[in-house]
């Protein structure tokens, strides 16, 4: 196993907050370790643009605060193809780069994973950092928790003119492919109902669930919808419930990339920290190709290749509580 003395690090694919918080801890764990550190700018592409910065301690200074990511985030074409790698591959050697600490997704890994195979002598230990909570081998993703708080600081906002109105909202929440931020924001927010990709809607069911809430005199409602959602959207759903209901006032809000801004919560904050450190500390004990994850309030190691294709189920346990206290 060879050793080594500098690292880069890089964010890729959407932001999510709490990246700032797990750079900081990257780099100053690594400097704390004697490493040296380079930050990579826009991910795969940066490294193919040759766009290296050098950090110190006090570069990553009053940022753990800070939503979004300092070394800015792009999605690379030019990186799924083998020239593009190798060019990659040229400038991390131009800059005696010995590892890489990538912060992304799935599609961060899957790059890095294809990435490693064809250059093995570059070590990289992943980090799980998207909103949308989508990665197997770790409980939670950074960022998932900040979003999840944005989603029910509107929901409560909304549910206050929903309730004065006498109306039915349904808030399209981000979520192309998962439906956590969904399900935690519908339960935390009483949502009525969840709509999510990985469960086939039945409009009729749910058009009667508004029609039993309506006997029972309810004056409001909430239905949240990923937007992966099969039937198409919230404004696809809303017309839908509009055209058998026709006296039933709907109205339709999409949350949009606000949920991906602001300042990380606590627990992303922390979770950030955590990664950091085990990250480099994977580093230097020979790990590659492996995420840094948490179970159980423990962290632990994922290959890229299962990190990827395989995805846990959705908490059955929250949706028994809409079903039982939507009511």
């Amino acid at each position: 196993m060879s050793t080594i003395s500098r690292i880069g690090v890089f964010t890729s694919g959407g932001d999510a907050p709490g990246m700032n918080a797990c750079i900081r801890a990257v780099v100053r764990s690594a400097i704390s370790n004697q490493l040296q550190v380079y930050g990579i700018m826009r991910g795969f592409q940066g490294m193919i643009d040759d766009e290296f910065l050098p950090l110190t301690s006090r570069s990553v200074s009053n940022i753990i605060q800070r939503g979004g990511t300092m070394l800015k985030t792009a999605r690379s074409i030019d990186f799924l193809t083998p020239e593009g790698r190798k060019k990659a591959y040229n400038n991390l050697k131009k800059h005696q780069i010995d590892a890489i600490v990538a912060i992304g997704g799935d599609g961060t890994f899957t790059g890095a994973e294809v990435f490693t195979k064809e250059y093995p002598d570059i070590r990289i230990v992943g980090i799980p950092g998207t909103i949308d909570n989508d990665l197997a081998g770790t409980d939670f993703t950074i960022g998932f928790d900040t979003a999840v708080n944005t989603t029910i600081e509107a929901i409560d906002k909304i549910r206050d003119t929903a309730a004065s109105h006498n109306r039915c909202f349904f808030i399209e929440v981000m979520g192309r492919d998962s439906g956590c931020i969904a399900l935690w924001a519908g339960v935390a927010g009483g949502a009525e109902a969840i709509l999510l990709p990985e469960l086939d809607t039945d409009i009729n069911s749910l058009v009667k669930k508004l029609e039993d809430g309506s006997k029972r005199n309810k004056s409001s409602c909430i239905v949240i919808v990923a937007e992966g959602e099969k039937n198409g959207g919230a404004q696809n759903v809303a017309n839908q419930v509009k055209s058998r209901l026709p006296d039933y006032e709907t109205k339709v809000t999409v949350l949009g990339h606000v949920q991906r801004g602001g300042s990380p919560t606590a627990f992303d904050r922390i979770l950030a920290t955590k990664c950091g450190l085990n990250a480099i500390e994977a580093l230097l004990a020979g790990e590659n190709r492996v995420m840094i994850g948490i179970r159980n309030n423990k962290m632990q190691l994922t290959p890229f290749a299962n990190a990827v294709k395989q995805h846990d189920p959705l908490d059955q346990s929250l949706f028994r509580m809409i079903d039982t206290l939507a009511i």
